[in-house]
């Protein structure tokens, strides 16, 4: 554990690094502002590095072996990755674990609307959020739409600089006093969290002139037409690149992440590891934002049939193997922490809040009123992991999320733990966690990616 701040620490070598990290990652949030983009860049960094697709192994009956690495993907929203060691079953997995989604606005299925020659999106929020930190700000659409014959239209509108962007009113300041005298969490309502996306009217029509005028233009430019709002799955998010923060660029601005600052190192890292020696697994899921449930969050069965499909292709699935490979496998459950704020201090056990540059942060525990909901990680399980950090040069702190009683939260990491290995959550510090715009440290992303590939290496 490194008490001082990690950037008295490096070398030139190791601020190229940084730099480089950042840029790549800077990258990969600005493409992968949806659990269904990111699963899609990382497919596509595994097949650069030799990944082959689970399916495509069934279907032409081939077998896996030692060295062999695949992945598979759940409905375009998760994916798992596989790099096969020598004991699968007997030695289990190395496995980083993250998920993919953040919080957000969903558009609803029946969303378009008039209402005094405005056009609005009816949303739902996805997530904890802070309702009012959601309006005024400059927004884009992201997602898919599904037409009846299958065929899908991808959108991403509101990133290029002659894109249009969305946006949700506020109330004028002066003539707020009513409004201001409200609690927090109802300065903006759910139902008031409706985008504005046209106000041009259509000649020629007796009502709803500039619905009408909208659907004409969905028509002409991308293929939509109002029913197919049915079957799609549209998410209003920030609009914007991310961004160095601060005068010596020492942080990084985004929407998203919680939880790609986790992600996207651990997938890095899991893709950099060659012939491991224990099985490396890279776990990306959805949903963990509203209790990681169905089908594509952790508590599906999507994780348990894959390795199931893996142990099948290597000869030796049997209901025995398949327990003692999830027994005995370790993972780090890579999700973040929040950052200690000084200017909130009263919210923090300063001395068990996580900080900015003090590397990757390892909680042993979340949960809520009691630790309810939480994993727990065991002692022994973090002494040989500060270890493996310490044999490698890894900076990390030990933390909890904010002082007892005063809130709480949860992640993927129970849910793995009931296979009975050992799990903890290990990630990264963030300034204003579920806002729209999140703050990290380069420093800390760097940490994260070597404690991740340590932990592959040497766990």
């Amino acid at each position: 554990m490194l008490n001082e701040n990690a950037w008295t620490t490096y070398t030139d070598n190791d601020l190229k690094a940084i730099e480089s990290l950042s840029k790549d990652y800077m990258e990969f949030l600005n493409n992968g502002k949806t659990e269904r983009e990111c699963t899609s860049l990382i497919v596509d960094m595994a097949k650069a590095k030799g990944y082959k697709n689970l399916q495509d192994v069934i279907d032409s009956n081939e077998t896996l072996e030692v060295g062999s690495k695949v992945y598979a993907v759940n409905m375009d929203k998760a994916v798992m990755l596989l790099n096969i060691g020598k004991d699968i079953v007997n030695d289990g997995m190395n496995i980083l674990g993250a998920h993919l989604d953040s919080p957000r606005l969903d558009v609803k299925q029946n969303p378009l609307y008039e209402s005094e020659e405005f056009v609005y999106l009816n949303t739902h929020y996805y997530g904890g959020i802070k309702k009012y930190q959601w309006v005024t700000i400059p927004m884009a659409l992201h997602g898919v739409v599904v037409k009846k014959d299958g065929t899908k239209i991808n959108l991403a509108i509101g990133e290029k600089e002659d894109d249009p962007v969305f946006f949700i009113s506020d109330l004028l300041v002066h003539l707020s006093d009513k409004q201001m005298k409200k609690e927090a969490s109802t300065v903006v309502e759910g139902e008031d969290l409706d985008v504005v996306v046209a106000s041009k009217p259509l000649k020629g029509e007796e009502k709803d002139q500039v619905k009408a005028a909208l659907l004409k233009l969905l028509k002409e430019t991308y293929d939509i037409e109002e029913e197919d709002f049915v079957s799609a799955e549209i998410e209003v998010v920030p609009a914007g690149k991310a961004r160095e923060a601060g005068f010596d660029k020492s942080m990084i601005l985004a929407y998203g992440h919680d939880d790609r600052c986790c992600a996207y190192p651990s997938a890095i890292a899991m893709l950099g590891v060659e012939n491991p020696e224990k099985t490396s697994c890279g776990l990306f899921v959805d949903k963990e934002e509203i209790g990681s449930v169905g089908a594509t969050g952790m508590e599906s069965r999507f994780f348990e049939y894959t390795i199931r499909e893996v142990l099948d292709r290597m000869g030796c699935c049997t209901e025995i193997n398949l327990s003692r490979t999830l027994r005995n496998s370790r993972m780090l459950s890579s999700d973040v922490n929040a950052a200690f704020d000084p200017l909130y201090a009263d919210s923090f056990d300063k001395a068990n809040a996580s900080k900015f540059g003090h590397g990757m942060v390892f909680c042993k525990f979340t949960g809520s009123g009691g630790k309810m909901g939480s994993n727990d990680a065991n002692a022994e399980y973090l002494a040989d992991l500060r270890r493996i950090m310490d044999k490698h040069g890894v900076a990390y702190q030990s933390a909890e999320l904010g002082k007892v009683d005063v809130g709480g939260g949860g992640t993927i990491a129970y849910i793995l733990s009931l296979y009975g290995m050992q799990v903890i959550d290990s990630g990264i510090a963030v300034l204003s966690m579920h806002a729209p715009w999140e703050g990290i440290s380069k420093s800390d992303l760097y940490e994260a990616y070597k404690g991740y590939r340590a932990f592959l290496v040497e766990g």
